[in-house]
């Protein structure tokens, strides 16, 4: 009797342990990376850059890395991983104004495939801004009418550095240029001075002059060869007294750089412009 039940323990268990076998399957590994994310573009920030892209369609995307290099990325010049996110946007701080970095995005799965890098060729060169900046009318507050952006400070209007100043007639507000070296246009109505990424290399202002109007971007051109920008964010115009202009700016300290496109040359001379007021 001992000797047969220790034969039929051994046929049970002989039993299970092939079953056991059978069930030690495993799904092939998943090998196939993400696409690389599209739409990827960049917004000028302070000492920073907001990146953002297209979500990746694939259900298995885990995340995305982004990464940073001096130049466009090839076997000279490899890019550096600089963070991580699982948003279709990133800020990159800590970066010094007037230098230009190159940045790209790659997408990856929960099984650690990782894409290709973003096909554009996105680069960005952080410059200073501000918020807040009052002029008043050149007329009756004459040393406290103009701008210099170099310095984001005011200036007296007609002083050698003001790159733009303001003035008020009675009936239309607006900001000059005090030479022909310098140019500016009204680049139209924004929620946010953000809206002007890129200087443009036409439009200008043939008299020096723009209405201002609240809400309004506009763009400077320097004398010295950089570009500007600033949106009305208040005005304050009484029949009587002075009157006030109230704005954030910007201001590229890369000479030339409207994104890297060098600046043609220039005619005219550096001799003032007349004041054409807007009728």
């Amino acid at each position: 009797m001992h000797t047969r039940w220790m034969l039929i323990t051994a046929v049970v268990l002989a039993a299970a342990g092939a079953a056991g076998c059978d069930d030690q399957t495993t799904a092939p590994r998943d090998l196939t990376p993400p696409a690389a994310p599209r739409g990827f573009l960049s917004v000028t920030g302070d000492h920073s850059v907001r990146l953002s892209w297209l979500a990746n369609t694939e259900s298995d995307v885990a995340g995305y890395r982004i990464y940073e290099g001096p130049c466009a990325s090839g076997p000279g010049c490899p890019f550096t991983r600089i963070g991580t996110t699982s948003a279709t946007t990133f800020t990159v701080t800590s970066l010094a104004n007037g230098v230009t970095e190159h940045f790209a995005v790659a997408a990856y799965d929960y099984s650690g495939n990782e894409s290709d890098l973003s096909f554009e060729d996105v680069y960005d060169t952080p410059r200073p801004a501000g918020t807040g900046a009052a002029l008043t009318d050149y007329q009756s507050s004459p040393a406290l009418a103009g701008w210099n952006f170099a310095a984001a400070a005011p200036r007296a209007w007609n002083n050698a550095q003001t790159d733009m100043y303001f003035g008020w007639n009675g009936s239309v507000a607006e900001m000059a240029v005090p030479d022909y070296q310098t140019d500016i246009q009204d680049a139209g109505y924004a929620t946010t001075l953000d809206a002007v990424d890129f200087a443009p290399s036409a439009g200008w202002s043939p008299t020096g002059t723009v209405e201002l109007i609240l809400g309004h971007c506009y763009v400077v051109w320097t004398r010295d060869n950089h570009f500007a920008k600033f949106r009305v964010t208040g005005l304050t115009l009484p029949i009587t007294g002075p009157a006030s202009v109230t704005f954030d700016w910007a201001y590229q300290v890369d000479p030339g750089n409207r994104e890297l496109h060098a600046r043609p040359a220039r005619p005219g001379s550096a001799s003032l412009r007349p004041i054409s007021w807007i009728r």
